[in-house]
């Protein structure tokens, strides 16, 4: 059975809900960015495919298909593409920019998802994520962690108390310091290869 992040109509209504108190001007900062050719990794329903600038060429990469045909709705100038993060089916360099948006919570295997965004990032290119992370303070981090199993199978695989960050500087990328933005879990930076 898919979670909730698998369900078109239920994760639209949760984000409608959530972007009204600020993850939309984090969604629109994620897309504004953004140059040349794009890779949005997780696109989902594509809630923000309309908001990368004009003249961006953009790709939409999404394993679930329900999701796939939402987006497609959404954003009918996008090429969408039905696969896994793990296995980016792209040359090397394809990218001027990579999107990610409440993704890496939810790639089974967040290093080898990050390693081929490095893999197909054109030199000079930029990662820019929006991502909710483990806590910073020990007590609700733990938190996160009794919650995590029953939170994971609900979600359909999201895992709220990854490192994300961590994860984005071992993979070999650099966060641009200026670029990050924190509020409770949340995050939002620019990294580029190191």
């Amino acid at each position: 059975m898919p979670g909730v992040e698998q369900i078109p109509w239920l994760y639209d209504a949760y984000m409608g809900v959530i972007e009204r108190f600020g993850l939309g001007r984090w969604r629109q900062w994620l897309a504004a960015g953004a140059r040349g050719r794009v890779l949005d990794v997780g696109t989902g329903t594509g809630r923000h495919l309309p908001l990368f600038p004009a003249g961006t060429r953009i790709v939409g990469l999404e394993p679930w298909l329900p999701m796939l045909a939402t987006a497609r709705h959404r954003a009918p100038h996008a090429s969408l593409v039905a696969a896994d993060a793990q296995a980016l089916p792209f040359a090397p360099g394809s990218f001027d920019t990579v999107t990610s948006g409440l993704v890496f919570c939810s790639v089974p295997d967040p290093l080898l998802g990050l390693a081929e965004v490095r893999r197909v990032l054109a030199p000079g290119g930029e990662l820019r994520m929006l991502e909710h992370v483990r806590h910073p303070r020990p007590f609700l981090a733990r938190l996160q962690d009794l919650g995590q199993p029953a939170w994971t199978w609900i979600a359909g695989g999201c895992h709220p108390n990854r490192d994300t960050e961590a994860n984005v500087e071992r993979s070999g990328f650099v966060i641009d310091r200026s670029s990050r933005r924190a509020r409770g879990v949340m995050r939002r930076f620019v990294a580029r290869l190191g």
